[in-house]
């Protein structure tokens, strides 16, 4: 799960598997595999970023419980 935060400042936690797209008008728009879309604050890079960071960490526990 990523930590992102919406337009009204109120953060929630996302599923990256959900996300379709991310366009980034003034504001930053994800679209949904559902169809929803959500506001958000942080900037596309950043989202990326986040996700990046969390496919990582899913990868590096995965390699840890390989080896106990």
């Amino acid at each position: 799960m990523i930590k992102l935060t919406r337009i009204n400042h109120s953060e929630f936690y996302l599923n990256p598997d959900l996300i379709k797209g991310i366009e980034q008008t003034p504001d930053t728009i994800i679209t949904l595999i559902n169809g929803d879309h959500v506001l958000v604050r942080e900037k596309a890079e950043e989202i990326i970023d986040k996700i990046i960071d969390f496919r990582v960490r899913v990868i590096h526990q995965s390699r840890q419980d390989v080896t106990l």
